[in-house]
Protein backbone atom coordinates (compact mmCIF):
# COMPACT_ATOMS: atom_id res chain seq x y z
CA UNK A 1 0.00 0.00 0.00
CA UNK A 2 1.50 3.34 -1.06
CA UNK A 3 0.89 6.33 1.16
CA UNK A 4 1.04 9.86 -0.18
CA UNK A 5 2.10 11.85 2.84
CA UNK A 6 0.90 15.40 3.28
CA UNK A 7 3.65 17.53 4.82
CA UNK A 8 2.56 21.04 5.72
CA UNK A 9 4.96 23.73 6.87
CA UNK A 10 4.35 25.64 10.08
CA UNK A 11 3.59 28.75 8.04
CA UNK A 12 1.02 26.85 5.98
CA UNK A 13 -0.64 25.53 9.12
CA UNK A 14 -0.75 29.07 10.44
CA UNK A 15 -2.40 30.26 7.22
CA UNK A 16 -4.98 27.48 7.50
CA UNK A 17 -5.79 27.92 11.16
CA UNK A 18 -5.27 31.58 11.96
CA UNK A 19 -8.26 33.23 13.60
CA UNK A 20 -10.21 29.97 13.75
CA UNK A 21 -10.19 26.63 15.57
CA UNK A 22 -9.81 23.50 13.46
CA UNK A 23 -12.88 22.55 11.45
CA UNK A 24 -12.95 19.11 13.06
CA UNK A 25 -12.94 20.71 16.49
CA UNK A 26 -15.77 23.01 15.40
CA UNK A 27 -17.77 20.01 14.21
CA UNK A 28 -17.20 18.03 17.41
CA UNK A 29 -18.24 20.94 19.60
CA UNK A 30 -21.29 21.71 17.45
CA UNK A 31 -22.40 18.07 17.44
CA UNK A 32 -22.35 18.16 21.24
CA UNK A 33 -24.45 21.32 21.12
CA UNK A 34 -26.94 19.59 18.82
CA UNK A 35 -27.17 16.56 21.08
CA UNK A 36 -25.02 14.03 19.21
CA UNK A 37 -22.82 11.70 21.23
CA UNK A 38 -19.23 10.70 20.52
CA UNK A 39 -17.41 8.22 22.69
CA UNK A 40 -13.68 7.64 22.44
CA UNK A 41 -12.67 4.34 20.93
CA UNK A 42 -8.91 4.41 21.49
CA UNK A 43 -5.86 5.96 19.89
CA UNK A 44 -4.88 3.24 17.42
CA UNK A 45 -6.29 2.59 13.96
CA UNK A 46 -5.57 -0.01 11.32
CA UNK A 47 -4.37 0.69 7.78
CA UNK A 48 -7.24 -1.23 6.18
CA UNK A 49 -10.58 0.33 5.34
CA UNK A 50 -12.71 0.05 8.53
CA UNK A 51 -16.39 -0.77 8.75
CA UNK A 52 -16.98 1.64 11.62
CA UNK A 53 -15.45 4.81 13.02
CA UNK A 54 -12.11 4.07 14.66
CA UNK A 55 -9.70 6.41 16.40
CA UNK A 56 -9.47 9.03 19.09
CA UNK A 57 -12.42 11.33 18.50
CA UNK A 58 -11.00 14.05 20.72
CA UNK A 59 -7.93 14.36 18.45
CA UNK A 60 -9.44 13.23 15.14
CA UNK A 61 -8.86 15.75 12.35
CA UNK A 62 -11.30 14.71 9.65
CA UNK A 63 -10.06 17.26 7.13
CA UNK A 64 -6.31 16.89 7.69
CA UNK A 65 -4.48 13.74 6.65
CA UNK A 66 -3.16 11.81 3.67
CA UNK A 67 -4.35 10.24 0.43
CA UNK A 68 -3.68 6.49 0.55
CA UNK A 69 -3.61 4.20 -2.47
CA UNK A 70 -6.33 1.56 -2.00
CA UNK A 71 -7.10 -1.08 -4.62
CA UNK A 72 -10.57 -1.67 -3.14
CA UNK A 73 -11.62 1.69 -4.62
CA UNK A 74 -13.67 3.07 -6.33
CA UNK A 75 -16.72 2.60 -4.13
CA UNK A 76 -19.07 2.17 -7.13
CA UNK A 77 -19.26 2.25 -10.92
CA UNK A 78 -21.53 4.58 -12.89
CA UNK A 79 -23.43 1.46 -14.02
CA UNK A 80 -24.50 1.03 -10.36
CA UNK A 81 -26.53 4.22 -10.69
CA UNK A 82 -27.70 4.41 -14.32
CA UNK A 83 -28.73 7.83 -15.64
CA UNK A 84 -27.49 9.55 -12.46
CA UNK A 85 -23.92 10.54 -13.36
CA UNK A 86 -24.13 13.16 -16.10
CA UNK A 87 -21.69 13.18 -18.98
CA UNK A 88 -19.72 16.13 -17.63
CA UNK A 89 -18.59 13.98 -14.67
CA UNK A 90 -18.36 10.50 -16.28
CA UNK A 91 -14.68 10.60 -17.22
CA UNK A 92 -14.23 6.89 -17.98
CA UNK A 93 -17.17 6.84 -20.38
CA UNK A 94 -15.68 9.76 -22.30
CA UNK A 95 -12.27 8.24 -22.80
CA UNK A 96 -10.06 9.07 -19.86
CA UNK A 97 -7.18 6.64 -20.45
CA UNK A 98 -5.92 6.30 -16.86
CA UNK A 99 -7.74 4.93 -13.81
CA UNK A 100 -5.27 5.30 -10.95
CA UNK A 101 -7.06 8.48 -9.80
CA UNK A 102 -9.96 6.22 -8.75
CA UNK A 103 -7.77 4.33 -6.28
CA UNK A 104 -7.21 6.85 -3.51
CA UNK A 105 -8.80 6.80 -0.06
CA UNK A 106 -8.73 9.73 2.37
CA UNK A 107 -6.97 8.87 5.66
CA UNK A 108 -7.70 11.49 8.34
CA UNK A 109 -5.31 12.16 11.20
CA UNK A 110 -5.88 9.97 14.27
CA UNK A 111 -8.96 8.19 12.97
CA UNK A 112 -10.41 6.20 10.07
CA UNK A 113 -13.53 7.04 8.15
CA UNK A 114 -16.28 4.44 8.49
CA UNK A 115 -17.20 2.58 5.33
CA UNK A 116 -20.14 4.26 3.62
CA UNK A 117 -23.18 2.01 4.07
CA UNK A 118 -26.01 3.01 1.75
CA UNK A 119 -28.52 0.68 3.39
CA UNK A 120 -27.80 2.26 6.77
CA UNK A 121 -28.15 5.72 5.25
CA UNK A 122 -31.57 4.82 3.88
CA UNK A 123 -32.77 3.43 7.21
CA UNK A 124 -31.53 6.39 9.22
CA UNK A 125 -32.90 8.97 6.80
CA UNK A 126 -36.23 7.25 6.18
CA UNK A 127 -38.97 9.75 5.42
CA UNK A 128 -36.53 12.66 5.20
CA UNK A 129 -36.12 15.44 2.67
CA UNK A 130 -32.48 16.12 1.73
CA UNK A 131 -31.56 19.22 -0.25
CA UNK A 132 -28.32 20.28 -1.92
CA UNK A 133 -28.41 23.96 -2.90
CA UNK A 134 -25.72 25.89 -4.73
CA UNK A 135 -23.69 25.59 -7.91
CA UNK A 136 -22.61 22.62 -10.04
CA UNK A 137 -20.14 21.45 -7.38
CA UNK A 138 -23.23 20.81 -5.26
CA UNK A 139 -24.66 18.82 -8.16
CA UNK A 140 -21.37 16.90 -8.32
CA UNK A 141 -21.82 15.97 -4.64
CA UNK A 142 -25.54 15.21 -5.03
CA UNK A 143 -24.95 12.72 -7.86
CA UNK A 144 -22.11 11.13 -5.88
CA UNK A 145 -24.33 10.57 -2.84
CA UNK A 146 -27.07 8.95 -4.93
CA UNK A 147 -24.54 6.56 -6.47
CA UNK A 148 -22.98 5.68 -3.12
CA UNK A 149 -26.41 4.74 -1.77
CA UNK A 150 -27.57 2.84 -4.86
CA UNK A 151 -24.39 0.77 -5.07
CA UNK A 152 -25.07 -0.79 -1.67
CA UNK A 153 -28.87 -0.90 -1.99
CA UNK A 154 -29.38 -1.85 -5.66
CA UNK A 155 -32.86 -3.31 -5.31
CA UNK A 156 -34.40 -0.12 -3.96
CA UNK A 157 -37.09 1.43 -6.17
CA UNK A 158 -36.16 4.92 -7.34
CA UNK A 159 -37.50 7.82 -9.38
CA UNK A 160 -35.59 10.72 -10.90
CA UNK A 161 -36.77 14.04 -12.30
CA UNK A 162 -34.33 16.56 -13.76
CA UNK A 163 -35.19 20.21 -14.19
CA UNK A 164 -34.09 23.79 -13.60
CA UNK A 165 -33.57 24.96 -10.97
CA UNK A 166 -34.78 21.80 -9.19
CA UNK A 167 -33.83 18.17 -9.82
CA UNK A 168 -35.16 15.43 -7.55
CA UNK A 169 -34.26 11.81 -6.84
CA UNK A 170 -36.57 9.65 -4.72
CA UNK A 171 -35.90 6.40 -2.89
CA UNK A 172 -39.51 5.26 -3.04
CA UNK A 173 -39.31 2.37 -0.57
CA UNK A 174 -37.95 4.68 2.12
CA UNK A 175 -39.85 7.88 1.43
CA UNK A 176 -36.59 9.79 0.97
CA UNK A 177 -36.42 12.76 -1.37
CA UNK A 178 -32.94 13.94 -2.33
CA UNK A 179 -32.86 17.12 -4.40
CA UNK A 180 -30.43 19.52 -6.02
CA UNK A 181 -31.48 23.15 -6.33
CA UNK A 182 -29.34 25.29 -8.63
CA UNK A 183 -28.59 28.62 -6.95
CA UNK A 184 -24.96 29.50 -7.74
CA UNK A 185 -24.98 32.61 -5.55
CA UNK A 186 -27.59 31.31 -3.05
CA UNK A 187 -29.24 34.77 -3.10
CA UNK A 188 -31.80 35.68 -5.75
CA UNK A 189 -31.27 36.80 -9.34
CA UNK A 190 -34.24 38.55 -10.94
CA UNK A 191 -34.84 39.84 -14.44
CA UNK A 192 -35.45 43.59 -14.32
CA UNK A 193 -36.03 45.43 -17.60
CA UNK A 194 -34.16 42.72 -19.47
CA UNK A 195 -31.20 42.73 -17.08
CA UNK A 196 -30.10 39.97 -14.71
CA UNK A 197 -29.95 41.61 -11.29
CA UNK A 198 -28.08 39.83 -8.52
CA UNK A 199 -29.82 40.88 -5.28
CA UNK A 200 -27.38 40.54 -2.40
CA UNK A 201 -30.00 41.11 0.30
CA UNK A 202 -32.82 38.95 -1.13
CA UNK A 203 -33.07 35.16 -0.91
CA UNK A 204 -36.74 34.29 -0.53
CA UNK A 205 -37.17 33.36 -4.19
CA UNK A 206 -34.65 30.53 -3.85
CA UNK A 207 -35.26 29.75 -0.20
CA UNK A 208 -38.92 28.88 -0.74
CA UNK A 209 -37.64 25.57 -2.12
CA UNK A 210 -35.49 24.83 0.94
CA UNK A 211 -37.62 25.40 4.00
CA UNK A 212 -39.12 21.89 4.26
CA UNK A 213 -35.78 20.06 4.15
CA UNK A 214 -34.56 17.90 7.04
CA UNK A 215 -30.96 18.07 5.82
CA UNK A 216 -29.54 21.05 3.93
CA UNK A 217 -26.11 21.13 2.25
CA UNK A 218 -25.18 24.51 0.77
CA UNK A 219 -22.30 25.73 -1.34
CA UNK A 220 -21.23 28.75 -3.36
CA UNK A 221 -17.94 30.17 -4.57
CA UNK A 222 -16.90 29.61 -8.18
CA UNK A 223 -19.48 31.84 -9.84
CA UNK A 224 -18.31 34.89 -7.88
CA UNK A 225 -15.09 34.93 -9.92
CA UNK A 226 -16.63 34.66 -13.39
CA UNK A 227 -16.17 37.56 -15.79
CA UNK A 228 -17.11 38.40 -19.36
CA UNK A 229 -19.57 36.05 -21.04
CA UNK A 230 -19.45 33.66 -18.06
CA UNK A 231 -20.48 36.31 -15.53
CA UNK A 232 -23.81 35.43 -13.95
CA UNK A 233 -25.27 38.92 -13.67
CA UNK A 234 -25.64 42.23 -15.51
CA UNK A 235 -26.14 44.34 -12.37
CA UNK A 236 -25.64 43.86 -8.64
CA UNK A 237 -28.16 45.33 -6.21
CA UNK A 238 -27.01 46.13 -2.68
CA UNK A 239 -29.51 48.08 -0.65
CA UNK A 240 -31.07 50.64 -2.95
CA UNK A 241 -27.98 50.95 -5.12
CA UNK A 242 -27.07 49.17 -8.35
CA UNK A 243 -23.56 48.36 -9.54
CA UNK A 244 -22.15 46.88 -12.70
CA UNK A 245 -19.53 45.24 -10.51
CA UNK A 246 -17.98 45.42 -7.06
CA UNK A 247 -15.28 43.70 -5.06
CA UNK A 248 -16.19 40.04 -5.48
CA UNK A 249 -15.25 39.07 -1.92
CA UNK A 250 -17.39 41.88 -0.54
CA UNK A 251 -20.32 40.82 -2.71
CA UNK A 252 -19.97 37.18 -1.68
CA UNK A 253 -19.82 38.11 2.00
CA UNK A 254 -22.96 40.27 1.72
CA UNK A 255 -24.80 37.40 0.03
CA UNK A 256 -23.64 34.87 2.63
CA UNK A 257 -24.77 37.12 5.46
CA UNK A 258 -28.19 37.25 3.81
CA UNK A 259 -28.13 33.44 3.62
CA UNK A 260 -26.99 33.15 7.26
CA UNK A 261 -29.80 35.43 8.46
CA UNK A 262 -32.31 33.29 6.56
CA UNK A 263 -30.95 30.12 8.20
CA UNK A 264 -31.07 31.73 11.66
CA UNK A 265 -34.62 33.00 11.25
CA UNK A 266 -36.33 30.39 9.06
CA UNK A 267 -34.76 27.00 9.80
CA UNK A 268 -35.85 24.96 12.82
CA UNK A 269 -32.47 23.62 13.87
CA UNK A 270 -34.03 21.12 16.26
CA UNK A 271 -35.42 19.39 13.15
CA UNK A 272 -33.10 20.38 10.30
CA UNK A 273 -29.34 19.90 10.07
CA UNK A 274 -27.46 22.48 8.02
CA UNK A 275 -24.06 21.98 6.37
CA UNK A 276 -21.92 24.25 4.24
CA UNK A 277 -19.39 22.86 1.78
CA UNK A 278 -16.20 24.92 1.78
CA UNK A 279 -14.55 25.99 -1.46
CA UNK A 280 -13.83 23.23 -3.94
CA UNK A 281 -10.50 24.23 -5.51
CA UNK A 282 -9.66 24.50 -9.20
CA UNK A 283 -6.38 23.36 -10.74
CA UNK A 284 -5.96 25.77 -13.63
CA UNK A 285 -2.55 27.08 -12.58
CA UNK A 286 0.30 24.55 -12.41
CA UNK A 287 2.44 26.97 -10.40
CA UNK A 288 0.32 25.79 -7.44
CA UNK A 289 1.89 22.35 -7.77
CA UNK A 290 4.80 22.78 -10.18
CA UNK A 291 7.17 20.64 -8.13
CA UNK A 292 4.91 17.61 -8.51
CA UNK A 293 3.38 18.12 -11.96
CA UNK A 294 3.31 14.84 -13.85
CA UNK A 295 2.35 16.27 -17.22
CA UNK A 296 4.05 19.60 -17.77
CA UNK A 297 0.74 21.01 -19.03
CA UNK A 298 -0.78 24.43 -18.37
CA UNK A 299 -3.66 23.12 -16.24
CA UNK A 300 -4.97 19.81 -14.87
CA UNK A 301 -4.81 18.10 -18.28
CA UNK A 302 -2.77 14.90 -18.09
CA UNK A 303 -2.40 14.95 -14.30
CA UNK A 304 -2.60 11.41 -12.92
CA UNK A 305 -1.40 11.66 -9.30
CA UNK A 306 -2.24 13.76 -6.23
CA UNK A 307 0.01 16.57 -5.07
CA UNK A 308 2.78 15.57 -2.70
CA UNK A 309 5.53 17.48 -0.96
CA UNK A 310 5.82 20.41 1.40
CA UNK A 311 4.19 23.15 -0.69
CA UNK A 312 0.92 24.56 0.63
CA UNK A 313 -1.45 23.51 -2.18
CA UNK A 314 -4.33 25.97 -1.65
CA UNK A 315 -4.10 29.01 -3.92
CA UNK A 316 -4.40 32.44 -2.23
CA UNK A 317 -7.63 33.16 -4.12
CA UNK A 318 -9.24 29.88 -3.02
CA UNK A 319 -8.06 30.45 0.53
CA UNK A 320 -9.61 33.92 0.52
CA UNK A 321 -12.95 32.56 -0.71
CA UNK A 322 -12.87 29.93 2.02
CA UNK A 323 -12.07 32.60 4.63
CA UNK A 324 -15.21 34.52 3.68
CA UNK A 325 -17.31 31.41 4.36
CA UNK A 326 -15.57 30.69 7.66
CA UNK A 327 -16.00 34.28 8.86
CA UNK A 328 -19.73 34.28 8.09
CA UNK A 329 -20.26 30.89 9.78
CA UNK A 330 -18.42 32.05 12.88
CA UNK A 331 -20.72 35.06 13.06
CA UNK A 332 -23.86 32.90 13.24
CA UNK A 333 -25.56 32.31 16.57
CA UNK A 334 -26.05 28.65 15.63
CA UNK A 335 -23.51 28.01 12.86
CA UNK A 336 -23.96 25.63 9.98
CA UNK A 337 -21.53 22.73 10.11
CA UNK A 338 -18.56 23.28 7.82
CA UNK A 339 -17.58 20.46 5.47
CA UNK A 340 -14.05 21.80 5.15
CA UNK A 341 -12.94 19.96 2.03
CA UNK A 342 -10.70 22.68 0.58
CA UNK A 343 -7.28 21.40 1.65
CA UNK A 344 -7.87 17.70 1.01
CA UNK A 345 -9.39 18.52 -2.39
CA UNK A 346 -6.53 20.85 -3.32
CA UNK A 347 -4.22 17.84 -3.26
CA UNK A 348 -6.25 16.11 -6.01
CA UNK A 349 -5.07 17.81 -9.19
CA UNK A 350 -5.62 14.41 -10.81
CA UNK A 351 -9.35 14.21 -10.10
CA UNK A 352 -10.87 16.60 -12.65
CA UNK A 353 -12.61 15.67 -15.93
CA UNK A 354 -10.12 17.71 -17.94
CA UNK A 355 -11.16 17.04 -21.56
CA UNK A 356 -12.81 13.72 -20.72
CA UNK A 357 -16.43 14.75 -20.34
CA UNK A 358 -19.58 14.86 -22.37
CA UNK A 359 -19.06 18.59 -22.81
CA UNK A 360 -15.92 18.12 -24.93
CA UNK A 361 -15.80 16.14 -28.16
CA UNK A 362 -13.96 15.62 -31.43
CA UNK A 363 -11.02 17.89 -32.10
CA UNK A 364 -11.42 19.58 -28.71
CA UNK A 365 -10.07 16.44 -27.03
CA UNK A 366 -6.63 17.39 -28.29
CA UNK A 367 -6.89 20.92 -26.87
CA UNK A 368 -5.81 21.00 -23.20
CA UNK A 369 -6.99 24.59 -23.04
CA UNK A 370 -10.57 23.26 -23.06
CA UNK A 371 -9.95 21.32 -19.86
CA UNK A 372 -12.52 21.33 -17.05
CA UNK A 373 -10.34 21.72 -13.96
CA UNK A 374 -13.19 22.79 -11.68
CA UNK A 375 -15.57 19.81 -11.49
CA UNK A 376 -14.64 16.28 -10.44
CA UNK A 377 -14.88 12.88 -12.08
CA UNK A 378 -17.42 10.41 -10.71
CA UNK A 379 -16.60 8.07 -9.15
CA UNK A 380 -14.04 10.31 -7.53
CA UNK A 381 -13.33 13.01 -5.00
CA UNK A 382 -16.95 14.00 -4.12
CA UNK A 383 -17.39 10.45 -2.79
CA UNK A 384 -14.95 11.43 -0.04
CA UNK A 385 -16.94 14.58 0.69
CA UNK A 386 -19.97 12.36 1.21
CA UNK A 387 -18.05 9.90 3.36
CA UNK A 388 -17.18 12.83 5.60
CA UNK A 389 -20.83 13.97 5.61
CA UNK A 390 -21.89 10.41 6.50
CA UNK A 391 -19.35 10.27 9.34
CA UNK A 392 -20.48 13.58 10.84
CA UNK A 393 -24.16 12.67 10.55
CA UNK A 394 -24.02 9.21 12.10
CA UNK A 395 -20.87 8.84 14.23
Amino acid sequence: MNVLLLHISLSAIFLLLQQEPSSSAIILSLKKRHGSSSSSSGNQYSSSRPSSFQGNRSTCSLFMGTWVHDDSYPLYKPADCPAVVEGEFDCQMYGRPDSNYLKYRWQPQNCNLPTFNGAEFLLRMKGKNIMFAGDSLGKNQWESLICLIMSSAPSTRTQMTRGLPLSTFRFLDYGITMSFYKAPFLVDIDAVQGKRVLKLEEISGNANAWHDADLLIFNTGHWWSHTGSQQGWDLIQSGNSYYQDMDRFVAMEKALRTWAYWVETHVDRSRTQVFFLSISPTHDNPSDWAASSSSGSKNCYGETEPITGAAYPVSPYTDQLRSVIVEVLHGMHNPALLLDITLLSSLRKDGHPSVYSGLVSGSQLAKPGQSDCSHWCLPGLPDTWNQLLYTILFY
